[in-house]
């Protein structure tokens, strides 16, 4: 076996140039299935933290023929008391927080422009709200008994020109039915880099939402964040809220799931693809090594070596040309992707509205993991050792007295 490995060693130095092109084109396909693998993930991560962030919540309360997209402002749509259903679910150890919200539809209109929002009221002090506080631009935060204040996203301001202290009329849909206007004061400007969401969602305090809306003591939802997703199930069944639905994010996001399991479908096959073209790369080396080595294959056979011997030799050089382009395409490829996992890459603006299922932010994050390290590794080297099998079989049905009649 020690002479099957020295050969196989000899016989890639011969070509030097055909060799390392071979490891190339294994490096290269394995860093893309490593930085393919790690932004589909990274992307879905991500739109799966910025829809429960910005939408849905870990878990959610609300009654039972609700629908975010609605926006319905009828009692029997809407929770009764929410703030004392939230501050009794704040008891509970595992809640990072939890508050009410209120959807409404309306228009702002600022000078001879209008534009269609969703106007979200909100419990300003909140944990829940963190991430539009932290998320803040320009201007200030506004306390829970601002009457007049209103936060705006930064593509809303860019569009209608808008800064802090100016002043914007609200047109907004009511419980009975009618519409009422109003002008309030653009308190600040946030972002949540996802731009779907920040053009289209104009937030205010709780209690004014309530009064401008007609829906006092009423809230859409009960919106609800973990210390830890795993924990899920557990607060869900410690949560205890009669005529309402209790939804976790798992039910709240099946399109979302559904999506991700679609991609990693797809990423199969890209992976099928890609790898494909790499192992008829290898197959075309080896067969022209086969080709170019008939004559000496001959002499071997005739030496007495066998020809399960001469399939073991060129399986060999396979197994080392997939070795030495794994570990290539590793040395590209993770730092590549750990590089972008902290910079990311820059989309903009993806066309996603805010009343979408699922939310996409304006950069993807890609996110590496051990496990797909591994089996892009052990995909790729597989896939190249077998496609070194079809070679190896050719050269060993050479009889040798053929093979020394070549010219090869």
């Amino acid at each position: 076996m020690n002479y099957i490995l020295k050969m196989s060693l000899r016989n890639l130095a011969r070509n030097k140039r055909r060799s390392a092109l071979s490891a190339i084109a294994i490096a290269i396909g394995t860093a893309l299935l490593l930085f393919m693998s790690a932004t589909i993930r990274g992307e879905m991560r991500g739109a799966l933290d910025l829809t429960i962030n910005l939408r849905t919540g870990h878990l959610q309360i609300h009654s039972e023929d609700y629908k975010f997209e609605n926006m319905s402002l009828k009692r029997v749509d809407m929770i009764e008391g929410p703030l004392e259903i939230s501050d009794q679910i704040e008891d509970i150890p595992q809640v990072k927080a939890a508050s009410p919200r209120l959807n409404i539809s309306g228009i702002v209109a600022y000078k001879n422009e209008t534009i269609g929002v969703q106007i979200l009221g909100i419990d300003p002090p909140s944990a829940t709200n963190a991430t539009y506080k932290e998320g803040m631009v320009t201007g200030e935060y506004f306390s829970a008994d601002d009457r007049e204040g209103v936060l705006i996203g930064l593509p809303l301001a860019e569009s209608l020109d808008l800064k802090p202290g100016d002043a914007i009329d609200l047109i907004i849909n009511t419980s009975e039915g009618d519409t009422d206007e109003q002008r309030f004061t653009v308190r600040g400007i946030y972002t949540t880099d996802t731009p779907g969401y920040d053009k289209a969602t104009i937030f205010m305090p709780l209690e004014k939402a309530q009064t401008i809306s007609r829906t006092d003591n009423y809230a859409s939802m009960i919106y609800i964040l973990l210390h830890d997703m795993d924990d899920t199930d557990r607060v869900k069944e410690a949560i205890h809220a009669p005529g309402y639905i209790v939804e976790d994010w798992v039910e709240l996001n099946k399109l979302l799931v559904i999506v991700e399991q679609l991609s990693n479908a797809m990423m199969f096959f890209f992976n099928l693809m890609v790898l494909g073209v790499t192992s008829t790369v290898i197959m075309n080396t080896l067969l022209m090594a086969v080709y170019e080595r008939t004559r000496e294959m001959g002499i071997l056979g005739a030496l007495g070596m066998k020809a399960r011997q001469v399939k073991a030799l060129f399986l060999t050089e396979a197994t080392f040309l997939a070795i030495g382009g794994v570990l290539i395409g590793l040395i590209i490829g993770v730092p590549l992707v750990l590089y972008y996992a902290q910079v990311g890459f820059f989309l903009g603006d993806m066309g996603v509205s805010a009343n979408s299922s699922f939310q996409f932010g304006n950069t993807i994050y890609p996110y590496p993991t051990f496990g797909d390290a591994i089996s892009v590794s052990i995909a790729a080297l597989m896939i190249t050792i077998l496609s070194g099998y079809y070679p190896a079989s050719q050269a060993a049905k050479l009889e040798p007295v053929d093979a020394l009649h070549s010219n090869n």
